[in-house]
């Protein structure tokens, strides 16, 4: 254990002074929002012309930063790519080999490239090969680089997965599906347990029915299936975090008995629906078993969400998109990459850093804070390039789609609650450098400022000049070039949309053969409700988070996305 007392900040907090800070930074996000949008008012109204130039910097910088996003989404699709063809298995299996293992990569890449002169080979024959020729060049200077720590590798044969489903109101219908992709992936059966974490505030009958028909079905089939019930304590909040706590611990108890060795043990924390990647728990265990430093990793796939993607709106479908593609931006800077949805660490460090606070909404990032506190900032979080699929919200109506999706953005922007709590971390944490944490604060408060103020910028920003500022700025020569100019930048800022709409129909999955070609036109047009519905499905819902934040409307608890099954529901109009 790195420390023997650790306490990640408490939200409710009884001392004084630490109530106080944690006040000042609740109210931070919210002010800074807030002064934002009633800004764009008052100073279009008495500042015009400062305002136009603000709107052409601003649509200017926007520019550059859809370039920047495009990029990267692009690279991290390429990167995805490549991963999902790599036999992790293979390569988990052979690593241990060391040099000789080197030796045969050189042979075999000296043997492709041979075979590339071949004047011959079809266009068909010489992609593959070229394709073969770039995965054993990437696995070569892989291995070189883990090797040189050899004699720091796990014994991949000792790691077991921990797959914890966290469930509250889900089915078993809603459940299966997610079982059934780990019971596909490419790893042993007999390294995996299944941990299906329960609440009691489910109705008894239902519960039970539940757990009878997933153990019937999948009980036999893994080394373990384990079930725990949470029942709410009086110092915990119906959340997601006490009932993973809750199953965290009985696991441990569990393990303990098997005389499993903790550190031997990796914990996917997944949403009830998820459904893993065939490759994700060899590749998984691969970067756990090579890495010295493994117990100070959190470990991050990339979260789609295509599961019900075909049969959810299309605004709904923009958001969830919208979402996949900024984790995919994410993991291609590490350094500002937190734990987001469904991610895995090591059962040991979560043991050590106490678990998860039990009476948090947000508790996907905030273990992430907490392990990095812990660690005195030597932690980080592993991008592992393989998807994981999830359900898009999906309700009985059209408008009841809406709603839960609205809930759903809060439900995540809510996570500006973690600022408060981290700001208190660093702030008795001595060992990290300063300019670190200002790094990390600064992240944190821009992009959910971001979030809750640059679609209203970029939708009525460029507009309100013109509006309020009075005849004598509308007759200035800025005020006639003023639409001319932001609409040629807006026009230009185009490519980011047009870089979303390539790469979101080319990481579509299969479409259900209930569904004619014609469906493929609305996955194309949908693009065009984007500039409508990012202010009020995106920011909207952030504003609304960071407001209860600001005069302490706390959420009481966790809401639970309803998850819809296709042949439960009644047919959404409006697709």
């Amino acid at each position: 254990m790195y420390k023997e007392k650790w306490a990640y900040p408490d939200p409710r907090t009884t001392n004084l002074k630490e109530h106080r800070i944690q006040r000042f930074w609740e109210i931070v996000p919210g002010f800074l929002t807030w002064f934002t949008l009633i800004g764009m008012f008052v100073f279009s109204r008495f500042f015009p012309a400062y305002v136009a130039i603000f709107v052409i910097v601003f649509d200017s910088y926007w520019i550059l930063r859809t370039v920047y996003i495009s990029s990267y989404s692009v690279m991290a699709y390429r990167k995805m790519k490549r991963w999902a063809v790599i036999d992790w298995m293979h390569r988990l299996e052979t690593i241990f080999r060391g040099d000789k293992l080197l030796g045969e990569l050189d042979d075999e890449i000296k043997k492709i490239k041979k075979q590339l002169k071949n004047k011959d080979l079809d266009r068909k024959q010489r992609k593959l090969l070229k394709s073969k020729l770039l995965e054993r060049q990437n696995f070569s200077k892989r291995a070189k680089k883990d090797l040189k720590h050899k004699n720091e590798f796990l014994d991949w044969r000792q790691v077991y997965h921990v797959m914890m489903l966290p469930n509250a109101i889900e089915t078993a219908d809603n459940i299966r599906p997610a079982i059934q992709s780990i019971l596909d992936a490419n790893y042993p059966k007999d390294k995996i347990i299944i941990l299906l974490a329960m609440e009691e505030r489910e109705s008894k009958e239902k519960r039970e029915q539940k757990e009878k028909i997933l153990r019937k079905e999948f009980g036999d089939k893994f080394f373990a299936f384990v079930s725990t019930v949470h029942r709410v304590k009086d110092n915990e909040m119906k959340c997601k975090a006490s009932n993973t706590t809750y199953a965290a611990k009985k696991m441990k108890e569990f393990l303990e008995e098997k005389n499993i060795p903790l550190e031997n043990v990796i914990l996917s924390n997944l949403d009830c629906e998820t459904r893993v990647h065939p490759q994700y728990l060899a590749a998984l265990t691969y970067t756990y078993v090579t890495d010295p430093k493994r117990l100070r990793r959190a470990y991050q796939p990339l979260p789609v969400y295509h599961n019900n993607i075909w049969d959810t709106i299309a605004p709904v479908r923009i958001i969830v998109t919208g979402s996949s593609f900024w984790q995919m931006v994410e993991s291609m800077r590490p350094e500002h990459m937190v734990t987001f949805s469904s991610h895995s660490e090591p059962f040991k460090t979560i043991v050590d850093i106490g678990y998860w606070p039990v009476n948090v909404i947000s508790e996907d990032s905030l273990v992430f804070w907490n392990a990095y506190n812990y660690f005195d900032g030597d932690y980080l979080s592993k991008p592992i390039y393989l998807p994981v699929s999830m359900d898009a919200v999906l309700g009985n109506t059209y408008w009841h789609t809406i709603k839960n999706q609205y809930k759903q953005n809060h439900r995540w922007a809510y996570g500006i609650e973690n600022l408060p709590l981290l700001a208190r971390a660093f702030r008795g944490n001595k060992k990290i450098p300063f300019l670190t944490k200002m790094k990390h604060m600064f992240t944190m408060i821009e992009g959910h400022y971001s979030w809750a103020t640059t679609s209203f910028i970029l939708a009525i920003l460029g507009w309100l000049p013109l509006i309020l500022g009075g005849e004598h700025f509308n007759e200035s020569v800025l005020a006639h070039n003023l639409p001319f100019i932001t609409r040629v930048l807006m026009t230009l800022a185009m490519v980011g949309l047009l870089v979303s709409m390539f790469l979101s129909l080319i990481t579509l999955p299969p479409r259900p053969k209930h569904y004619k070609k014609r469906r493929y036109l609305g996955m194309i047009f949908q693009w065009i409700l984007a500039p409508f519905i990012a202010p009020f499905l995106g920011a909207a819902p952030a504003v609304h988070a960071q407001t209860r934040l600001m005069f302490k409307k706390y959420m009481g608890e966790f809401w639970v996305t309803e998850k819809i099954v296709k042949s439960q529901k009644s047919k959404v109009k409006g697709l």
